[in-house]
């Protein structure tokens, strides 16, 4: 049995697994990174470490950086495996293909010493800052998508003689330090599932700096660069099992290895203030226009999940695999792709969507993924406002379908009351969950209520149109469950 945490492995290799074979002795830090989670390590640092497999870009290594009490032990097993770690690709066949990844060459724990981070981001090396903080970790009203200068955090952070803590605050003195030294811009480099996610972290750092000092803000806004980015990869959360499988059949011990689908996609905006790795090397789609990707990834792929997650659940399933492999579900999912989503999107270069969409049904479909529906259910009230409720709008501008995204919203609903169909309880995990719990639980008289958390819908609820699906659905779901939903809709 072989460690990472030896060092090793790296030498000696390990039976069936994929090493790269290049000196990490001499990379230094280009890119320092917030959000080192499965995502991040399955795609961005996967990137980074085929280019440095590739003999470049030994000066892009990644710094991480963590922020939340969560964090900690990231910390501590990166720490104990010198940054390493094992990304397990797991094919439809049950099949495991791992490789050891060191692109990460340092770690930072914020909280323990936040100057060494400011540091470490004003140094010169330092040319990009990218970000995995979730969708919800920007601070911006989701309904108006605007920087929100009095979440809490951004309080914190702007008080007189404040120590920074969050990553608005920590990048922000950075940058003013880079400004100080005339050490020059950097990229900001978002890599969160979101719409226009370089435009929100505009929003949100130069609307901070500008809070903080107006010249500084103005000098983020002309010289630091955002570009947007379309980021695709199914990370399902680590589990124990997945530990046990690669000691057991490739003799290799991770503390904490990264599963992925096959499947992988980076489409990226050519905008960069300081240089870049030759991301394109690496098979990234460098691009002068991602909007039109974005929009076919956001409102197929991230809608979808929200599609099949809150009423597969209802219906019993637990795997994302579970309610793909379902010919009723799969079909309703089809038809809101194609009925509802496709409408709303751009033409998209190179991408057939007929192809595209069918791959994402085969996708979904993969049960060596094991995708739990708990994990895409995670942070409903960030993804939903970014991923579905653009779609209702805009169909609902052009006056077109809209039963299945009502569906989905209802099914929402119906799953925030706390429980599923067999009476089990359901765990609730969004920010917003006793708001909305509370208000799920006063549907059954008033079958509006849950559309009151207008943080979330806005006005949607005064939409006659929208108003009339959304309580059919939620009826439905009441009185016949969500399998009886999903079949009218398919037969409908």
């Amino acid at each position: 049995m072989q460690s990472l945490d030896s060092g090793t492995v790296w030498t000696q290799g390990a039976e069936g697994v994929d090493v790269p074979g290049y000196d990490r002795s001499g990379i230094t830090t280009g890119i320092v990174h917030f959000g080192v989670g499965g995502f991040h390590r399955a795609h961005l640092a996967m990137y980074v470490d085929a280019l440095l497999t590739a003999g470049q870009a030994r000066d892009w290594g990644i710094c991480g950086v963590g922020v939340l009490d969560g964090d900690r032990r990231m910390q501590k097993v990166l720490g104990e495996q010198d940054g390493l770690y094992t990304l397990v690709r797991k094919e439809a066949d049950g099949s495991l293909a791992p490789r050891v990844i060191g692109s990460l060459v340092e770690y930072l724990f914020a909280p323990d010493d936040p100057e060494k981070v400011i540091e470490k981001i004003a140094d010169p090396a330092t040319r990009i800052v990218s970000l995995t903080i979730t969708e919800g970790g920007y601070a911006i009203d989701q309904v108006t998508g605007e920087f929100d200068p009095e979440d809490p955090g951004i309080r914190a952070d702007l008080a007189p003689g404040a120590t920074p803590s969050t990553v608005f605050g920590l990048v922000v003195e950075a940058l003013a330090r880079r400004r100080e030294r005339g050490t020059g811009p950097l990229t900001i480099m978002s890599c969160d599932n979101m719409q226009g996610n370089g435009d929100t972290a505009r929003r949100v750092f130069t609307g901070f700096a500008a809070l903080r000092d107006g010249d500084l803000g103005a000098w983020v806004a002309d010289t630091v660069t955002f570009p947007n980015s379309m980021v695709d990869r199914i990370t399902p959360a680590t589990a124990d099992t997945d530990r046990e499988a690669l000691a057991e059949r490739f003799s290799l011990r991770d503390g904490w290895p990264v599963v992925c689908e096959p499947f992988t996609q980076w489409v990226l905006e050519d905008h960069f203030a300081a240089g870049r790795p030759p991301f394109e090397e690496a098979g990234v789609q460098v691009v002068d226009d991602v909007v039109p990707y974005e929009l076919m990834k956001l409102r197929l792929l991230n809608a979808t999940h929200q599609a099949l997650g809150y009423l597969g659940y209802l219906a019993g399933f637990r795997y994302v695999h579970e309610v793909a492999q379902d010919p009723t579900f799969a079909r309703f999912l089809r038809d809101y792709m194609d009925l509802e989503a496709t409408p709303t999107l751009r033409p998209v270069p190179g991408i057939d969507l007929g192809e595209y969409k069918a791959t994402l049904i085969e996708r979904f479909a993969n049960p060596g993924v094991a995708d739990t529906l708990k994990r895409i259910n995670f942070g409903s009230s960030d993804r939903i406002s970014l991923f579905l409720l653009p779609v209702v709008r805009q169909q609902l501008a052009d006056g077109g379908p809209i039963d299945r995204a009502a569906a989905v919203v209802a099914g929402w609903a119906r799953y925030a009351e706390g429980t599923d169909e067999q009476h089990e309880a359901i765990e609730q995990q969004d920010r917003l969950a006793e708001q909305l719990t509370e208000l799920a639980l006063r549907q059954r008289e008033e079958p509006l209520a849950f559309l009151g958390a207008t943080s979330v819908f806005g006005n949607l609820a005064s939409d006659e149109r929208f108003a009339a699906a959304y309580t059919r659905a939620l009826e439905t779901l009441h009185r016949d469950g969500a399998r009886a939903l999903v079949t009218s809709l398919v037969d409908g």
